[in-house]
């Protein structure tokens, strides 16, 4: 009897929401998954789970405040990192999820209590994870951008010979550039023809926030303003190249680390190897003097 009226209320439930649903003009599941893919950079199909979630932080957004500093901040991280998504709406995300798996702990206490500081920590663990997604984001493409910056500048200082048009410099080296540096310069060269040379490249500047980067413009903008950058760009060239064996120095060091851990496998097998041998040598001679 308490599971049919169980079920009754979850069907009464369901059909309600349905009828509200139509009522008010609320989007479909289907309808919020098509706008999430809409806005996305990459190709990946959002998930019915995601496309809840994003349908409750919309409502959840319009009751979060944020000063005018953190507000600029975030739009300015959530557009670099390619994240079609408002301050608000982001925070809200991160909240609504971490609010989702929260509410587990309702049903926990019921059934088994000890597994409710699990997901508290989970859910905490969780807010943190997505609030900083969109800045791991950013690190990770300006890290890729920062690797190919030493050849960018060695393409400049040999392109300053010969040419000062610091457009053509960008789109030539877009051809051969990687996906993340291309898309940048893809929205540079864009700016470029929209709008002055040296406010693009102060924009530019400003979505990745790198030092290193930094330099660049800097010496790019002197170019535009007609100073010799030939030599400025021979002296980053060599800079970056130091900072760049410095990287790889860093990288290399890493791997060390790992391949002791499947040397020691490897020296394990050889071991139990001849040990196996040995062993079935032992029962060999045995068996003969019996």
């Amino acid at each position: 009897m308490m599971k049919q009226l169980f079920f009754t209320g979850i069907l009464l439930a369901l059909g309600l929401f349905l009828i509200l649903a139509d009522r008010l003009k609320l989007p479909t599941m289907r309808a919020a998954k098509a706008m999430m893919n809409a806005g996305k950079a990459d190709k990946k199909a959002a998930k019915t789970v995601d496309a809840w979630l994003m349908s409750k932080a919309v409502k959840l957004s319009k009751y979060i405040r944020m000063d005018e500093y953190k507000h600029s901040r975030m739009a300015n991280v959530l557009k670099a990192a390619g994240i079609s998504m408002t301050p608000e709406v982001y925070s809200a995300y991160a909240l609504t999820k971490a609010g989702a798996i929260m509410l587990g702990v309702i049903p926990c206490l019921i059934l088994l209590p000890l597994l409710s500081p699990v997901l508290i920590i989970l859910s905490v663990l969780t807010y943190f994870k997505e609030i900083r997604k969109a800045d791991e984001r950013l690190r990770k493409k300006r890290d890729q951008i920062e690797g190919e910056l030493p050849r960018f500048v060695a393409t400049v200082e040999q392109t300053l010979k010969a040419s000062r048009d610091v457009l053509a410099m960008i789109e030539n080296y877009k051809k051969n550039a990687g996906p993340a540096f291309a898309r940048e310069l893809d929205v540079l060269t864009a700016d470029m023809r929209s709008s002055s040379y040296e406010a693009a490249l102060t924009r530019f500047e400003a979505r990745l926030n790198s030092p290193m980067l930094s330099d660049v413009v800097r010496g790019l903008i002197g170019v535009l303003r007609g100073d010799n950058g030939a030599v400025y760009f021979q002296m980053l060239a060599h800079d970056f190249k130091a900072l760049e064996l410095q990287r790889l120095k860093g990288q290399a060091q890493k791997i060390p680390p790992k391949i002791r851990v499947y040397s020691f496998i490897m020296l394990l097998c050889f071991l139990l190897t001849y040990l196996a041998v040995i062993a079935v040598q032992i029962m060999d001679s045995l068996g003969n003097m019996f």
